[in-house]
């Protein structure tokens, strides 16, 4: 690969991953003389599970150098506070992971351990009581976070439902306008250098010849390069999240829009209900084993309520990670480094945070063993540490009866899940590391809402008395209550994304 180092980057793919890549490196390598090529083909069409984020995207939006109200008018956006888990713990049963933190400002943690102590105490209250941005969404109200540290209003989070395919053409005018040439076509040949089995080029099926000495592999769940060429393998997770396959089907738009994804359990799996400004984004996410396809469909269409204006469209899925996202001079991004279902809306996070390694470990050699090292060893600890927050909420299910919720409540969990567990039961502890996508307050939200209680509390709190802690526990509730009418009426779709 020579002394000369990376001067052309290969993106394989478009779709989502591809333009978030593409538009992501044009920015941060600007100046630095490197080309950019992604190739894809429109014949080739994107899995497009979701259309649902995280507070994450944020940071992806200010490096790429979107403007907030461009974008949601460019992607169709509409605001997420949070995600509604209907009937996860028996029919008529309903919580809501909120994004934001619980209780005051500057309290974090902490004050989820007032929070049990209170309860242990006697104390009876919603854990959304103690959230301003569940409040948020219950009201149907809404206000951009503040910087101000007192402000019960620093403790606000969101995100955004979009249309992926139009987050993906918006990113690609961004990209292309930075110098990122594209070629359509399908690849019909990779090129490999004979003595180190690096990707030299892609030929596509008119005769394009793409050259470079880095590619990146957003080609999907097929990894064209960094499985089918470079064999990185794969680690089956079907054991633990038995969902393999999704019906989509979109809806009218709602009138009113709600400002949460609502993901509801069914017999079989789940489904997800995601309002944007000009339709409505449906699904149902469900295990083969325990349900077949035309079943499914029919689970999916009952459930809707209403006519779907496009033809459910069936995705087959695996979940799992490679057991290696960075061969060679190959570097996987998106759903061709793995697959986690979109119960917690993760996968375009897991695009961005990809990315966000590519960028930090940039290597000077697209084959640097070391860098990719790195980059596995991270990326795969926050695939781990996703996969078992998910696995989390099947396994912790009750008040269902079907086969697959059956299974769930039964099935062996990874070690590093049922640490987790046992350390919150028996302490109200949450066991995280410092670069763990989903911090205190979202572990604490799901393992409340599937219904695990601590028994006891951090006793680094009782430097006050019980009832001072109880005051103070309602005190919160009470500011919260009172802060969420002071807040504005969530806008509508036709004022979205207006100065």
């Amino acid at each position: 690969m020579g002394e000369a180092g990376i001067r052309h980057i290969v993106i394989l793919g478009g779709g989502t991953a591809g333009w978030m890549t593409a538009a992501a490196l044009s920015r941060a390598l600007h100046g630095s003389g490197r080309t950019i090529t992604l190739v894809e083909s429109d014949e080739i069409g994107t899995i497009g599970v979701g259309e649902a984020t995280i507070p994450t995207i944020h940071w992806f939006n200010q490096i790429v150098g979107l403007d907030e109200g461009e974008f949601i008018r460019e992607t169709k956006a509409t605001y997420k506070l949070g995600i509604q888990f209907t009937g996860w713990n028996g029919e008529g049963s309903a919580y809501l992971h909120p994004f934001g933190t619980f209780g005051p400002p500057g309290d974090g943690v902490m004050f989820l351990h007032r929070l049990i102590r209170a309860r242990l105490d006697g104390m009876v209250a919603a854990t959304e009581d103690f959230s301003l941005t569940a409040q948020a969404a219950r009201a149907g109200r809404f206000a951009t976070p503040v910087s101000d540290p007192r402000s019960l209003r620093s403790t606000l989070g969101y995100a955004y439902h979009f249309d992926a395919g139009l987050y993906a053409r918006y990113l690609r005018r961004h990209a292309e306008a930075r110098g990122v040439a594209r070629i359509e076509g399908k690849v019909a040949r990779v090129d490999q250098d004979p003595e180190s089995g690096c990707v030299t080029r892609l030929v596509t099926e008119r005769g394009d010849e793409v050259a470079g000495e880095l590619f990146i592999d957003c080609s999907g769940l097929r990894g064209l390069l960094i499985e089918q060429t470079l064999g990185a393998g794969f680690e089956d997770w079907t054991q633990w999240l038995p969902c393999d396959r999704a019906w989509a089907a979109p809806s009218a738009a709602e009138t009113e829009v709600i400002p949460y994804t609502r993901a509801t359990a069914a017999e079989a799996g789940w489904r997800w209900r995601i309002p944007l400004q000009h339709r409505t984004g449906n699904g149902y996410v469900y295990a083969s084993r325990f349900q077949d396809d035309d079943a499914a469909r029919q689970s999916l269409l009952g459930a809707l309520g209403e006519e779907p204006i496009a033809e459910p469209r069936l995705i087959r899925f695996l979940p799992g990670k490679r057991k290696r996202a960075w061969v060679k001079n190959v570097v996987a991004i998106g759903l061709s480094s793995g697959f986690l279902e979109p119960l917690e809306s993760t996968s375009i996070h897991l695009i961005q945070s990809g990315i966000a390694k590519l960028l930090a470990l940039f290597p000077r050699r697209g084959d640097d063993p070391l860098v990719a090292e790195q980059f596995d060893r991270v990326f795969g600890r926050e695939m781990l540490d996703v996969r078992d927050f998910l696995v989390l909420h099947y396994k912790m299910t009750a008040g269902r009866d079907e086969p697959l919720w059956r299974y769930c409540r039964d099935m062996p969990i990874p070690d590093t899940l049922t640490y987790r567990i046992d350390q919150f039961r028996a302490s109200g502890r949450l066991v995280l590391s410092t670069d763990e996508l989903f911090r205190d307050a979202s572990w604490f939200a799901v393992m409340d809402g599937q219904g695990i209680r601590p028994a006891d509390y951090n006793p680094m709190i009782e430097t006050i008395s019980e009832a001072d802690n109880r005051r103070h526990v309602e005190a919160v509730r009470a500011a919260i209550a009172q802060a969420v009418t002071q807040l504005p009426p969530l806008p509508l779709p036709s004022d979205m994304g207006k100065a």
